[in-house]
C-alpha cells in the first residue's frame, strides 16, 4: 500500500512541523442542518433552491417512479411547552391547552418573581456598578490611557512632528532566525590552527632546515607573510602609541602624561559594576527624553551634565552644560554649572558670557568675584557690577570688606545714598566715622528710617563709648550699680536715648517687642557696652507684662540669659527685680547666687548688704553674708554680720547656731559655750522651748572640753525637754559607757529603746554593750527584740523609714553578729 493512499491519523494537520496553521472546514464536521427523513430525499437542484415539494416527493418521482408507501401511522407533531420544553410531560395531553387557570398561575408566579427581584435590585445594581468601575480601573482601555497624551497632540507643531524619530521593527510576528550555519568539525579547526601556527620570533619567513617548512604545510614558502598573533600584538602596540600621542601637547611637543603616576591614576579609576552601568544608561535615556521634550528646561541639562560627571565623562558633562547654556541663556544655574565643570580660565570666560546675557544677576557677579585670585581684580569686578546694579546691598558689603578703611568710608557713603533703606550700611558707616560725624550719620539714618530701633541703639552705644569713665567698661558688675542711692540714674544720656527711642517708636505705631529688645541687650553686652545693656533692660523689661506676672517672668528671663552666659543682662534683670520687689528674699538670693557664680566677692557683699537692709528678718540672707566673709577668711567681718543678725533676729536659733559654729571652728570653746548658754537663756526668757540642736551642740562642746559632769547635766536637761530625741539618748549612753558605769549605761539604753524603739543605732549600741560584757545570750535577746520592735515601727510608719531603705541600712545590721567594739568605741 502506498503512504499517500493511507488514511491520515486523527488530528493530523499537514505542514504543522514547518509552521503551517491548521484549519477546519464544514466538510470536516458535517452539515449544519439535520438530514431529511428517509424516503423524502430531494434532488440536489430542488434542495438547493429550497423547494418544499421536492422534499415531499420521493426520489425519481418526476421520471414516473411509484411513490413509496409508509405503513406506519403518522404521528402528530410534538407541542413545545415553555416550561418543560419540547416534551409536554407524561401525563399531559398530546395537544397542549393553555387555559385561564394556567394563565392566572403564571401571572401569580411572575408577580412573585418580580417582587423578589425588586427587593434587592438596588443593592445588586450598586454592587454590579462598583464591580464594573473596579474592573475598568484595573483594566483601562488603551484609548483611556493615552487620552491626555492625544489631547496634547493638538499643540504639536510641524517641526516637532518631523523631529519624531522613526521606530524600529518591533513586530511580534514569528520570524525565521538569522543566517543558518552548520558548526565546523574539530578536524577543520585543528587544520586551520596548524596552518597559521608560526614562531613569533621568526622574522625571516622560515628556518634554515627545509624539511621543517614542508612539515608545517608550506607556510614558510612565502617569506613576506606574517602570522595573525604577531599582527595582533603589533596592532595593540600601534593603538596604544596613538592614544599616548593624542594625549601630548601638539604645540610644544611636551606630553601631559605623568610617567610616574600613570599607573597609579589607572589604579585609582573607579570600576563600576554592571548594575551601576545599567542605572546610568537608564538615567541617560530618561534625561535624553527630558531634554528632547523640553529643551528650554535648564534643570534637565544640569542633571544630564552631573550624570556624565558622575559616570566619569567630564567632556560629555561639559558638552551638556554648554548646550544647556545655548538653549537656556537666561538661566543663571546652568551657567554656574558650566563654569564649575570647566577650568578656572574657561570658567571666567563662561561667567563673562553669562553676565553679558544677565547683567542684573547678583549671583553671577559674585561667582565672577570668587573666580578671581587677587583683591584688586575682585574689587574691579565688584565695581563693574555696582555700575549695573547699584542697589545691591550684597555687592556693596563685599566691596567694603575688600577695601581699606578710608575707601570703605567713601564706599559706605555712596552705598547709603544708593540703598538708604538698609540699616546695616548706616551702622557700618557710623562705626568708621569719628564721634561728631557718627552722630550726624545716625541722625540722618534716623530721619531716613524712623521705624528702625537699631539706629537708636547704635546712638546709645556711641554715647557710652564717648564717655571717658565708661569707655573701657566691659562687663564690670559695678557699672550697673553706679548710683549710691537705690534709684537708677535715669539722667544719663544713654538712658535718655533709649527712653526716647521707645517713646518715639511707640508713637509711630511700632510694637515694642520685649524679646527683641532683650536680645539686643545681650548683643550690647557682648560688644562691650554694659551701660547700654542695662538701660535697654531697664526701659523695656516691663513692657507687655502683667503686674502679677512680673516677678515670675523676670526671673525666668534672667535664668535664660544665664544659660546663654549673658551674665550682665541677667544681672540687670535682677537689678530691676530688686528695685521692684525689695522685700522678696527669693529675688535677693537669686541675685546673690548670680554674683557668686559669675561676679566677684565685692559685688556679692554689696548685694547681700542691700538684701539684709530690705529683708532684715530673712535669716538665710544674714547667714549667706556671714558665710561668704568667713570662707574668705574675714572672721571679724563674719562676727560683725552675726552680731547685726542677733539684733535683727534675737530669737532665731539658726543665728545662734551659726555663731556657735564660727567660734567652735575657730577653736574658741569658751565663746561657743557662752553663746549656747545665752541661746538657752533667751529661749527660757521668751517662754519657748530650746531646740534639740542647741542641747546637742552644747553637749559636744562639753565633750570637747572634757567636762563629763557638765555634759551629763546638759543631756539630762535636754531629755527632759525632748524625751524622744534619739541623739541625746545615744550620747548619754555613750557617756555612761565611757565613764565605766555599765549598769547606768544599760539602764540608759533600756530607757532609750523604750522611748525610741525605731532607732537602730540605739539597739546596736545596747547589743555591743552586752557583747563587751560577755553576755552573748543577752545580746541575742536584745537583737531579737530589736528586730521585732523596729519592724513594727517601720510597718506602722508605712514603710517610709530610712532604716530599711537598702541592704546596707542599719536595720540590716540587726541580722548580723554585732561587731567587737574597741576600747571605749562607739557606733555613733
Amino acid at each position: 500500500a502506498s503512504f499517500v493512499n493511507m488514511q491520515a491519523p486523527v488530528g493530523y494537520v499537514a505542514g504543522l512541523g514547518r509552521g503551517a496553521a491548521g484549519f477546519t472546514t464544514r466538510s470536516d464536521i458535517g452539515p449544519g442542518a439535520p438530514a431529511p427523513p428517509i424516503g423524502a430525499q430531494a434532488t440536489l437542484g430542488d434542495a438547493s433552491n429550497g423547494s418544499r415539494s421536492a422534499m415531499n416527493r420521493g426520489f425519481g418521482r418526476g421520471r414516473g417512479a411509484p411513490v413509496p408507501v409508509d405503513d406506519e401511522p403518522a404521528e402528530p407533531p410534538v407541542q413545545f411547552d415553555e416550561f418543560q420544553g419540547g416534551d409536554a410531560g407524561i401525563f399531559a395531553k398530546r395537544v397542549g391547552e393553555y387555559d385561564d387557570d394556567d394563565r392566572e398561575a403564571d401571572a401569580i408566579w411572575d408577580s412573585v418573581d418580580n417582587h423578589m427581584d425588586e427587593r434587592r435590585r438596588d443593592e445588586r445594581e450598586q454592587r454590579l456598578k462598583l464591580e464594573l468601575e473596579k474592573f475598568r480601573k484595573d483594566n483601562p482601555k488603551i484609548t483611556e490611557q493615552f487620552a491626555d497624551a492625544k489631547r496634547k497632540l493638538s499643540a504639536v507643531s510641524y517641526e516637532e512632528w518631523d523631529a519624531i524619530p522613526d521606530i524600529g521593527d518591533y513586530s511580534i510576528k514569528k520570524k525565521k532566525g538569522g543566517r543558518e550555519f552548520a558548526p565546523a568539525p574539530d578536524t577543520l579547526l585543528q587544520k586551520a590552527i596548524a596552518e597559521n601556527d608560526r614562531n613569533a620570533y621568526d622574522e625571516g619567513g622560515g628556518m634554515d632546515t627545509g624539511n621543517v617548512g614542508v612539515g608545517v604545510g608550506g607556510v614558510f614558502s612565502n617569506p613576506n607573510k606574517r602570522s595573525d598573533l604577531t599582527a595582533v600584538g603589533e596592532g595593540r602596540g600601534a593603538v596604544l602609541g596613538l592614544k599616548l600621542d593624542s594625549m601630548g601637547d601638539s604645540v610644544s611637543g611636551q606630553t601631559v602624561v605623568d610617567p610616574t603616576g600613570y599607573l597609579t591614576s589607572l589604579q585609582s579609576q573607579k570600576i563600576s559594576s554592571t548594575a551601576e552601568i545599567s542605572d546610568v544608561k537608564k538615567a541617560r535615556l530618561l534625561l535624553k527624553s527630558v531634554i528632547n521634550t523640553n529643551p528650554k528646561h535648564a534643570p534637565g541639562w544640569i542633571a544630564a551634565a552631573r550624570l556624565e560627571e558622575l559616570a566619569g565623562k567630564i567632556s560629555a558633562a561639559r558638552s551638556f552644560a554648554q548646550k544647556g547654556c545655548d538653549a537656556c541663556p537666561m538661566n543663571p544655574d546652568v551657567w554656574s554649572e558650566n563654569a564649575r565643570l570647566n577650568t578656572a580660565e574657561d570658567a571666567k570666560a563662561i561667567i563673562a558670557r553669562a553676565v553679558a546675557h544677565m547683567p542684573l544677576n547678583v549671583d553671577l557677579w559674585m561667582h565672577a568675584t570668587q573666580l578671581e585670585d587677587e583683591d584688586d581684580r575682585k574689587r574691579q569686578v565688584l565695581r563693574k557690577a555696582l555700575e549695573k546694579i547699584p542697589s545691591s546691598v550684597r555687592l556693596w558689603k563685599a566691596l567694603v570688606d575688600l577695601s581699606s578703611e578710608t575707601d570703605a568710608k567713601v564706599l559706605l557713603a555712596r552705598a547709603t545714598e544708593c540703598c538708604p533703606q538698609h540699616v546695616d550700611l548706616w551702622l557700618a558707616l557710623a562705626r568708621l566715622e569719628t564721634k561728631e560725624n557718627a552722630r550726624v550719620v545716625l541722625n540722618k539714618a534716623r530721619e531716613t528710617l524712623p521705624l528702625e530701633p537699631l539706629v537708636w541703639i547704635a546712638a546709645a552705644k556711641l554715647e557710652e563709648a564717648s564717655e571717658a569713665n565708661d569707655a573701657t567698661v566691659a562687663g564690670d558688675s559695678a557699672s550697673v550699680d553706679t548710683a549710691t542711692s537705690d534709684q537708677v540714674d535715669a539722667k544719663s544720656l544713654v538712658g535718655k536715648i533709649i527712653e526716647r527711642a521707645v517713646k518715639s517708636l511707640a508713637n509711630k505705631g511700632v510694637s515694642i517687642d520685649r524679646e527683641f529688645w532683650l536680645k539686643e541687650a545681650e548683643t550690647a553686652e557682648r560688644s562691650g557696652h554694659p551701660k547700654t545693656c542695662f538701660e535697654i533692660v531697664r526701659v523695656t523689661v516691663g513692657k507687655n507684662v502683667e503686674d502679677e506676672d512680673r516677678k515670675r517672668t523676670w526671673i525666668s528671663d534672667a535664668g535664660e540669659c544665664i544659660a546663654r552666659e549673658s551674665f550682665h543682662t541677667a544681672r540687670s534683670i535682677y537689678k530691676m527685680c530688686t528695685l521692684t520687689f525689695p522685700g522678696k528674699k527669693s529675688v535677693w538670693i537669686a541675685a546673690a547666687e548670680l554674683e557668686r557664680v559669675a561676679g566677684d566677692s565685692h559685688a556679692m557683699d554689696a548685694v547681700l548688704k542691700k538684701a539684709v537692709k530690705y529683708c532684715p528678718t530673712a535669716v538665710v540672707l544674714w547667714l549667706m553674708a556671714a558665710k561668704e566673709l568667713w570662707v574668705r577668711g574675714n572672721v571679724h567681718g563674719a562676727r560683725a554680720v552675726l552680731e547685726e543678725a542677733f539684733v535683727a533676729n534675737p530669737d532665731s536659733e539658726d543665728v545662734w547656731l551659726a555663731a556657735f559654729k564660727l567660734e567652735f571652728e575657730q577653736r574658741q570653746p569658751e565663746r561657743a559655750r557662752v553663746l549656747l548658754l545665752k541661746a538657752r537663756e533667751k529661749a527660757n526668757e521668751a517662754g519657748s522651748s530650746v531646740g534639740e540642736r542647741v542641747y546637742v551642740k552644747a553637749a559636744v562642746v562639753e565633750r570637747e572640753v572634757g567636762d563629763l559632769n557638765a555634759e551629763r547635766a546638759i543631756l539630762k536637761e535636754g531629755l527632759t525637754v525632748h524625751p524622744g530625741s534619739d541623739k541625746l539618748w545615744l550620747m548619754l549612753g555613750q557617756l555612761e559607757r565611757q565613764a565605766g558605769d555599765v549598769e547606768r549605761a544599760r539602764e540608759t539604753y533600756a530607757k532609750a529603746t523604750r522611748r525610741c524603739p525605731s532607732c537602730v543605732f540605739l539597739w546596736l549600741e545596747f547589743a555591743m554593750l552586752e557583747t563587751s560584757q560577755g553576755n552573748h545570750a543577752k545580746t541575742k535577746a536584745v537583737l531579737e527584740q530589736a528586730r521585732l520592735r523596729v519592724a513594727a515601727a517601720v510597718s506602722s510608719d508605712g514603710g517610709n523609714s530610712s532604716n530599711s531603705s537598702s541592704n546596707n541600712s542599719p536595720m540590716a545590721q540587726l541580722w548580723l553578729p554585732p561587731p567587737r567594739p574597741g576600747p571605749g568605741g562607739a557606733a555613733c
